[in-house]
């Protein structure tokens, strides 16, 4: 009897540690007066679990990858690095699909909260440097096709 009990708690142990997110996916295309400035193929994290781990242990993040996490509504976002391995730009976009603010180069690993300075409805993460490489500005825009 006691051998099935430690099968099922076996199995239900590689279960769970082989869990991963199961991200929604999208492309961010990023305007600046109008014209496009820069596409992203994106994962989408929209739940409070997706946007609790977000893009934390990965050791890469190509040049047009990132990160959308989807509040639904707008909200006062609050950020942070920690066990977030690269540098990533966060840009914060309001309901409007408006760039409100960039917070550029997040330091890895760092626990220090990243506020968003008005309400938002999304945040994107994008390799650090990446939104001064494109010119990327406050008041630019972004729009999401989800998958």
């Amino acid at each position: 009897m006691r051998r099935p009990f430690v099968f099922a708690v076996l199995l239900l142990l590689l279960t769970v540690s082989s869990a991963r997110a199961e991200f929604g996916a999208g492309v961010v295309m990023l305007e600046h007066a109008g014209r496009p400035v820069a596409t992203f193929t994106v994962e989408v994290a929209s739940s409070p679990d997706d946007r609790s781990l977000g893009l934390m242990d990965r050791e890469t993040l190509d040049a047009n990858k990132g990160m959308v996490f989807d509040y639904g509504a707008p909200t006062m976002a609050r950020m942070w690095m920690r066990r977030t391995l690269i540098p990533l730009d966060m840009v914060f976009v309001d309901a409007d699909g408006v760039v409100r603010h960039i917070h550029a180069n997040a330091v890895p690993k760092d626990e220090t909260v990243i506020a968003s300075p008005v309400a938002i409805r999304w945040v994107l993460e994008i390799p650090g440097g990446r939104a001064s490489a494109i010119g990327l500005q406050p008041g630019d825009r972004m729009k999401l096709k989800t998958r």
